[in-house]
């Protein structure tokens, strides 16, 4: 019996998240896991509970979450041993957030800092930097265009997650900054 079924990538390229639906499916960490460990191929629950290290029950929920909202799709049914085994595939290379949403947004930030917890993190970097708009969407447009154009290497090679944000930093406003204060004084030495 072969390990795994070799499939074409997912049907989409791209796939803009937008339904209330698809939001609630994206604001858990495990869920966020399992669209990353169904990115590059497909792969049944058995699989993705003994990859992700979590029972095969919450999977299990969660990839039947995953596939209400139309974000994975199973690819493949099989007959084995007396049972049906399925394998679930992401239902696009890439999945576009237009208007994040607070709750989708810190679980995909959760689900990153798993997977940096179970592995060592090769570069991990933040940055604020002034920009004005123009060079903000040209630096945004840039970064999507590296990652989007970077060639894989073959499939016995590691994966690596790649995350790339681009955020303007909200403004405080003149009533909530903090009051001026004059610098400590030292304290004065006896001696």
């Amino acid at each position: 019996m072969r390990d795994q079924p070799s499939h074409p990538p997912p049907s989409e390229d791209v796939q803009e998240i937008g339904a209330p639906e698809q939001f609630a499916a994206l604001a858990h960490p495990l869920r966020q896991r399992l669209l990353f460990a169904l990115g590059h191929s497909p792969a049944t629950i058995s699989r993705l509970a003994a990859q992700l290290d979590a029972k095969k029950g919450n999977v299990a929920h969660h990839v039947k979450v995953l596939r209400e909202a139309g974000l994975v799709h199973v690819v493949e049914t099989r007959k084995v041993r007396g049972g049906t085994e399925q394998y679930y595939q992401r239902t696009a290379r890439r999945m576009v957030v237009a208007e994040p949403q607070a709750a989708g947004t810190a679980a995909m930030l959760a689900a990153v800092a798993q997977e940096l917890d179970r592995s060592p993190a090769e570069n991990l970097t933040l940055r604020h930097v002034r920009l004005s708009p123009a060079k903000a969407r040209e630096l945004g447009e840039t970064l999507a265009r590296l990652v989007d154009e970077a060639e894989e290497d073959a499939e016995d090679q590691p994966v690596h997650g790649v995350l790339v944000a681009l955020y303007q930093q909200a403004s405080p406003t003149s009533a909530q900054a903090p009051p001026a204060q004059a610098p400590p004084v030292p304290p004065e030495r006896s001696g």
